[in-house]
């Protein structure tokens, strides 16, 4: 098969082409304006083609979707504080960002496009865990325009015909996600600033929990899907229903490092959420032989990479 990844030099994005080339054997174009992503992700992997552009760059995704079979598109602008402070950014990144990608696979006959959305869509909403059924509740910029992300995927699905999925991601974390800036995610930051021997960013008491999903579980589900070619008329989450706290992953990082790791406490992020958790029910009917890494040991393959990474 021949798949296009938007967003395919980024963390997730590379991951999966490794996943696809590796374990899969498919041709793969990553497209990546590489804001976010790297080129040196994609180093050492065979039946990748980097096109170097932007999704609100037309012509250009219309040429690399060209000929695809199926499109994974998670090219986004990411972080809920980046979007407090440019919201129209992460609004053309993100929804006209998603409807070209939709135009760009309808104009050139691709059958399959899945989409990144995530749980930040659920907001304020409080129960626990998650499940598709709950009414959205963004509360920042990032979440209204990551439901304008999968509804936008399944109203093409709906009127046009177009095989789409929509998953809602949870706190990915793994091997390639960058760090050391503003807008990083609290894995990497954390991991960072403990093997630097500096103090852990903890934004609020550390108390909010998040349903941590390692990085090789989500693309080996992004890649059976794929080859499934599966769709589903609903959003999908795509984590496994943990819960743990940031000072649970700091337990955990003192543990795999053998010491402990001094904190500090900042204000609460705007726009963040409490507590998060999914409820897995609809991913394990759709993907029944998925398997989870646990996250301790996703964090001992993350700690070993940044060591790796901080060598080389």
């Amino acid at each position: 098969m021949r798949v296009v990844v938007t967003g395919g030099a980024g963390f997730i994005g590379a991951n999966l082409c490794y996943q696809l080339t590796a374990h899969g054997g498919h041709d793969v174009v990553a497209f990546d304006n590489l804001s976010t992503g790297f080129k040196e992700n994609l180093d050492g992997l065979v039946n990748v083609n980097l096109v170097v552009a932007d999704i609100l760059e037309f012509g250009a995704l219309a040429d690399a979707v060209d000929g695809a079979d199926a499109i994974v598109h998670l090219a986004a602008r990411p972080s809920v504080s980046r979007s407090i402070a440019d919201p129209l950014a992460s609004h053309h990144a993100n929804s006209t960002g998603t409807v070209h990608v939709l135009e760009a696979a309808r104009a050139n006959g691709v059958e399959h496009v899945i989409v990144a959305s995530s749980s930040s869509v659920y907001g304020a909403n409080p129960t626990l865990p998650k499940h598709e059924g709950l009414k959205p509740s963004p509360v920042s910029p990032y979440a209204a325009s990551k439901l304008a992300t999968e509804s936008y995927a399944l109203a093409w699905q709906h009127s046009m015909g177009l095989k789409t999925l929509a998953f809602r991601f949870f706190n990915v974390f793994g091997p390639l996600q960058a760090a050391g800036h503003a807008y990083a995610a609290v894995v990497p930051a954390f991991v960072e600033a403990a093997l630097a021997g500096n103090p852990l960013p903890v934004h609020g008491d550390g108390t909010q929990t998040r349903d941590f999903t390692y990085v090789g579980s989500v693309v080996s589900v992004l890649r059976d899907a794929i080859e499934r070619q599966v769709a589903y008329p609903e959003p999908v989450n795509l984590a496994f229903g943990t819960r743990s706290s940031l000072l649970d992953v700091i337990s955990s990082l003192e543990s795999i490092l053998g010491r402990t790791l001094e904190r500090d406490h900042q204000p609460p992020r705007g726009g963040d959420v409490h507590d998060s958790q999914a409820d897995k029910t609809r991913l394990m009917t759709l993907f029944p032989s998925v398997r989870s890494v646990p996250l301790e040991v996703g964090l001992e393959n993350t700690v070993a990479w940044f060591k790796s990474f901080r060598d080389s």
